[in-house]
């Protein structure tokens, strides 16, 4: 997560093994909308701004269905965890770890992400 910035020059990026890999430019994002991107080994990554302005980034892919649609997702609050529910079954899962709210057994990979 990062803090609220608002420069249209700031980049996205998340943490992929030893480096930093850019996104999108942050203006990009709509806050409590996510965006789906495309990462260099073919996956794609949905990536989200809360209305506080801090970031999350999830696998793209719904681990229930198996679509590539978690960054078409609602996004909301339970008990202060920020998540995603996903557009076709409305498993919820957690923006800042990937765990499934509703079934602790599954989860999605979380990255770590940053406006520069």
């Amino acid at each position: 997560m990062t803090l609220a910035l608002e420069t249209t020059d700031l980049k996205v990026q998340l943490q992929l093994a030893d480096d930093w890999f850019t996104v999108c430019d942050l203006s990009a994002l709509i806050p409590g909308r996510g965006v789906a991107a495309l990462l260099p080994d073919g996956r794609q990554v949905a990536v989200f701004q809360d209305r506080s302005g801090s970031l999350y980034a999830l696998d793209n892919r719904d681990p229930f269905t198996g679509a590539a649609v978690l960054s078409r997702g609602l996004t909301g609050t339970d008990q202060g965890r920020p998540f995603v529910a996903s557009p076709l079954l409305k498993q919820r899962f957690d923006l800042a770890t990937g765990e499934c709210l509703d079934d602790e057994t599954v989860r999605v990979r979380a990255y770590e992400v940053r406006a520069r």
